[in-house]
């Protein structure tokens, strides 16, 4: 059990892995630019699988690409995996993504070291992509993968920012786009997530690390709200249809309702594109981003209905026309309530101080939830920042964050 033994990670060792990583793809000191396929990312999941076989484990690649390194069970059943996502933002930081797969790594590697071989068999993970940043419509295409939610033609159909396809850039690093659903796993129990925060939560509270019961449910609206262009001076002001007005009030609106309902709940409205875009014109059509998210099932549907409640009496109070669609829609991802208990037990364990909490941003967890049980570890970050050069995570919290999914997962695997 977690609380019969203590487990010491080597913090050099820690920095040395997140360091030379960073490596691949530096970019502005501090930053990496690392994208999906890219030949930096050939370079880190290349260290990737090099270090897994330094640490005496099994490795192997699947059809898209993501790295396994695999420490077998002497019993059967299915494998409890740890990883993250290896790519980055345009740029990003050495901790995003990156820190999950290097502590699954890790605690594997001193696992294996300090207690020999598992009864269950354990899984580090690095997944090739999750942040969208060289194909906007990835939407998790590592973990896609795994789970069997890549559509046939996909990889054909998915542009990326430059005139490219993803089955381009499979082809390029030596993938092939029609052998994708192999990649599909059906022997995983449970998925656990080590990420930095991304916010200022655990900073707050003085704590270094948590535990995740919940990620959060998101959905992102594009809104057009049509009205009447007119002169800006000759127009009275109870003739106008004026779909700036209807915009401001819509803006203020939902931010406000999120405000009110208290955390978790958030709201953001990120782009607006209005049409004319001049100073001396009202215009004809504002058309705007609204990113609302919460953990909770209930309080997420309650926020949405206030949303669409607020723009459609808006709208028609003005006299304008709306219309919405959602481009984003993940359901909130419960983690499951044993693996919170094992983790929380391992921090106190290890003697560790940590919150339990939900997150705020989507990570491959919630695709993971597919096939399998899944929670996530919360290392803390500096000021709460992330898709950043100037992201950090100090390496003490981080080694206490590995202690914590490294006696977890000796509690499940041992």
């Amino acid at each position: 059990m977690a609380q019969d033994v203590q487990i010491h990670i080597d913090p050099e060792l820690v920095e040395r892995y997140i360091m030379e990583m960073g490596r691949f793809g530096a970019y502005a000191g501090t930053g990496v630019w690392r994208t999906v396929y890219s030949p930096e990312w050939v370079q880190a999941t290349d260290q990737y699988a090099a270090w897994c076989e330094e640490a005496g484990l099994a490795v192997t690649r699947d059809a898209v690409g993501n790295v396994w390194g695999r420490l077998q069970g002497s019993e059967p059943g299915g494998s409890i995996v740890s990883g993250s996502h290896i790519d980055t933002q345009r740029p990003g930081g050495r901790y995003d993504g990156t820190l999950g797969a290097l502590a699954g790594l890790i605690a594997l590697k001193v696992l294996k070291a300090q207690f020999g071989q598992p009864k269950r068999t354990l899984e580090a993970l690095s997944l090739c992509e999750e942040e969208g940043s060289r194909f906007p419509s990835t939407n998790f295409w590592g973990s896609r993968a795994i789970t069997g939610r890549i559509e046939p033609g996909a990889a054909e159909a998915m542009q990326g920012y430059d005139d490219e396809t993803m089955a381009d850039a499979m082809r390029a690093v030596g993938l092939d786009p029609a052998r994708i659903p192999e990649a599909k796993r059906d022997d995983i129990d449970s998925f656990v997530e080590l990420h930095i925060e991304q916010g200022p939560i655990l900073e707050h509270a003085g704590l270094p690390v948590a535990v995740v019961d919940a990620i959060t449910g998101i959905r992102h609206y594009n809104v057009t709200i049509t009205g009447e262009q007119n002169h800006a001076g000759a127009f009275p002001m109870d003739l106008r249809r004026d779909p700036m007005a209807g915009f401001a009030e819509i803006a203020s609106g939902v931010i406000n309702t999120a405000h009110r309902m208290g955390r978790p709940a958030v709201t953001t409205v990120g782009r607006a594109v209005v049409e004319p875009n001049y100073p001396a014109v009202v215009p004809h059509s504002v058309n705007f981003t609204v990113d609302a998210r919460h953990p909770d099932p209930g309080q997420r549907a309650i926020l949405y209905a206030r949303h669409e409640a607020l723009m459609q009496e808006v709208a028609e109070r003005r006299g304008l026309e709306i219309s919405w669609n959602h481009y984003v829609n993940h359901e909130p991802c419960l983690s499951d309530p044993g693996l919170v208990a094992t983790f929380q037990k391992a921090a106190a364990a290890q003697g560790i101080p940590f919150m339990t909490m939900p997150s705020g941003a989507g990570h491959d967890s919630q695709q993971m939830e597919h096939i399998a049980k899944v929670v996530m570890i919360f290392v803390r970050s500096k000021d709460g920042r992330s898709h950043t050069p100037e992201e950090f995570s100090s390496i003490p919290d981080i080694v206490d964050g590995i202690r914590v999914l490294a006696a977890g997962l000796h509690a499940l695997a041992y």
